[in-house]
């Protein structure tokens, strides 16, 4: 019982805090042409995002696979510009399409965040101790503070919407403009070729330190 006292809250901190805010503008740009009268839309594309980072979650929380945390972090931001952007495209908000494409991005986008959500819990264990009910614990807290968002996002559009009569497309292309620019500037951040010079720079300073010791 302690594990689920400390990981289930970890797992809804990570996601809904400020350190967490690319995965908090990826669910926003995600959920943002939904509104509440679309809720099994919504319930569909926020299962496919958990499948998603659930499978990838596990695989390298496991070990199962690894990918640089730097390029991880890059991609993570890549998915907020794309979703974001393919946000402007929607023109029609009938949604009478079966699968539209945001669902298929939800799923394949869920993948990379799983890797980012997967390096909370691989820099608190050994590789190779088992972090079975750690996992499920953190990925419960993931899926509650990913409801969080979603209610924060539909009650928002409800009153930008509903109460103060904005156009829904206007609505849709002004914050997600404002979503892809503030990703825009984390991938500027997080260019692998920047973070791999960052690396280098720091081996070398390391080294050079270590050079000068007395013998």
């Amino acid at each position: 019982m302690g594990n689920f006292s400390m990981f289930f809250p970890m797992g809804i901190q990570h996601i809904t805090a400020l350190n967490g805010l690319d995965h908090i503008l990826f669910i926003m740009a995600l959920c943002l042409r939904y509104v509440w009268a679309n809720w099994r839309k919504l319930l569909v594309l926020v299962s496919a995002f958990t499948i998603g980072h659930s499978i990838t979650l596990a695989l390298s929380s496991f070990n199962v696979i690894n990918v640089p945390q730097y390029l991880t972090e890059f991609f993570i931001a890549i998915t907020i510009i794309i979703t974001a952007v393919n946000n402007c495209f929607v023109k029609n908000f009938g949604f009478n399409q079966k699968y539209p494409s945001i669902y298929f991005f939800a799923l394949f986008f869920g993948l990379v965040h799983g890797l980012g959500f997967s390096e909370v819990l691989k820099n608190m264990f050994g590789k190779n101790q088992s972090i079975v009910a750690q996992l499920l614990y953190f990925n419960l807290g993931l899926e509650v503070g990913q409801l969080v968002i979603v209610s924060a996002m539909l009650l928002m559009s409800y009153f930008v919407l509903d109460l103060l009569k904005v156009n829904r497309r206007a609505y849709l292309l002004f914050i997600s403009g404002g979503i892809a620019a503030l990703a825009f500037q984390m991938a500027i951040e997080r260019l692998p070729i920047k973070k791999a010079h960052d690396n280098e720079k720091t081996v070398y300073m390391h080294r050079s330190v270590g050079g000068n010791k007395p013998g």
